[in-house]
């Protein structure tokens, strides 16, 4: 019986296994008129009122531009090995064309040494969804000439920083970045045209095969070139075949249209086939599937609640509680045939049903997907109503349940044979959560937004013992 199946044993890990934290620029960092930063589409979409949860936005965030060394100070204080952090690319390069802005680049040079200094690995993502307004107007993701953008931003960050980062990852999410922000319009841009979010599907994967090429053209060899995906975990309602064929369509617009041609070099033909109403897929030209199939170092999989799906039923009227935001325009292109159920189970804060099922499912999906390729969780965490209690502290041990179940099940992946690395703990800090602003909190540190105080939470004092020894502390150790 696998170790983390077995109450009377300890769920250890290997002891190379990276014990990290995630966060993203326009989540934290604050400061975006500062030493040339010029506006992300995220800083426009959080200005525009209705977009965001009472008008929030990341302006100040929580002002980690100003405050990363304390920040840097804190995760070696929690025993972090590893803190995944992405770039703002309108800090680099502001209108997304031309040299870098070297005072941007300075701040993640500042960054990284602080980091190293403290023993800590850093690993970045280039893009977490904030592109620059300025080729949003020209076009954004839709248009090919995005992804070649994106690869000389790419030069230049590799340029910079690859002597001292091993860890890189391209794209984070890019299914958010394409059907949230093109289709559903509830992430920033906030476009809701089916073909254009297809389109832009298409040029984030080429974005990546390209910007791939371009950062091994200017770094170390030992360096790892990954990218960071959200692929579901989608279960049919029932096993009619009806709701089998609802189930492959969400997996290949969720999954698919990015690990069929990272890994395999061809988007799946049902893809086609369950789109067919929207587009042709004309956009796809000659050379781009073997441009995005690019050798890759690592995978990253981001996971938090599987999906449910069935057939839908024709007289059924409601949301589509499909857990992606409310709009009336669906991020699923060409597939309102699909209805979305709630999975059994508590529930985060978001509302995501809690079941580290998935997420060892996901992990041994892509163990055969790709035998032999690495993989790390990139993201993994949840949102609860924490509170700061009399005491001062911030007891959280819904989290703290939700973390031992969620690396439960990573380590019986291990066992059962998965190459999983390491485990990015989502987030470091509460902070500024897209379209739902400031009101969920992932943190394993509390921030009080007031005064920007950090105060570690029970769950990042549990986490902390668990990366000093590389065993799950019982739930109640803490």
């Amino acid at each position: 019986m696998p170790d983390s199946e077995n109450p009377a044993t300890a769920v250890t890990f290997p002891p190379s296994f990276l014990w990290g934290a995630a966060t993203s620029a326009y989540q934290i960092e604050g400061a975006v008129r500062e030493d040339g930063r010029t506006p992300s589409i995220w800083d426009t979409f959080s200005h525009t009122p209705g977009k965001t949860a009472g008008g929030e936005h990341g302006d100040v965030a929580v002002d980690h531009y100003h405050r990363y060394r304390d920040d840097v100070a804190l995760m070696a204080e929690l025993g972090l090995g590893a803190y995944r952090f992405s770039v703002s690319w309108s800090r680099v390069q502001p209108t997304g064309r031309g040299p870098a802005v070297q005072k941007g680049l300075d701040f993640y040079r500042r960054l990284v040494d602080e980091l190293l200094e403290k023993g800590i690995k850093p690993a970045v993502t280039l893009y977490h969804w904030d592109l620059p307004q300025e080729l949003e107007d020209a076009g954004g993701w839709p248009e090919r000439d995005t992804a070649y953008r994106f690869a000389e931003y790419a030069q230049l960050v590799g340029e910079a920083l690859g002597d001292r980062i091993e860890h890189w990852m391209t794209l984070n999410e890019p299914w958010c970045a394409a059907f949230l922000g093109y289709a559903s319009g509830v992430h920033a841009p906030g476009r809701t045209d089916p073909l254009a979010a297809l389109r832009a599907a298409h040029h984030l994967n080429l974005a990546h095969g390209l910007g791939a090429v371009a950062l091994r053209s200017v770094m170390p060899a030992r360096n790892q070139v990954a990218i960071a995906l959200n692929s579901a975990a989608v279960r049919p309602l029932s096993q009619d075949p009806a709701d089998l064929a609802a189930a492959r369509k969400i997996d290949d617009l969720a999954s698919g249209v990015f690990h069929g041609p990272l890994l395999h070099g061809a988007y799946p033909e049902t893809l086609f086939a369950a789109t067919a109403g929207v587009t042709d897929w004309g956009f796809v030209l000659d050379g781009d599937l073997e441009q995005i199939h690019q050798p890759l170092d690592a995978l990253g999989l981001n996971y938090y609640t599987p999906s449910l799906v069935s057939a839908a039923d024709p007289a059924a009227k409601g949301p589509r509680a499909d857990g992606h935001g409310a709009s009336e325009h669906s991020p699923w292109p060409g597939v309102d045939d699909v209805a979305f159920h709630q999975t059994p189970g508590e529930r985060t804060e978001m509302g995501w049903t809690i079941d580290p099922t998935g997420l060892h499912e996901l992990i041994m999906r892509y163990s055969r997907e790709a035998p032999g390729l690495p993989l790390y969780i990139t993201e993994n965490g949840a949102a609860y109503d924490d509170k700061i209690d009399s005491d001062g502290r911030v007891h959280d041990p819904e989290r703290v349940a939700y973390l031992h179940g969620h690396l439960s099940a990573v380590r019986r992946a291990i066992a059962d044979g998965a190459d999983v690395r390491g485990y990015f703990l989502w987030s470091l800090l509460d902070n500024f959560e897209w379209a739902y602003g400031y009101g969920k909190r992932f943190g394993a540190v509390y921030v009080d937004y007031a005064t920007l105080e950090r105060t570690p939470k029970t769950s990042a004092r549990w986490y902390a013992q668990a990366a000093r020894t590389g065993t799950l502390p019982d739930v109640q150790a803490v």
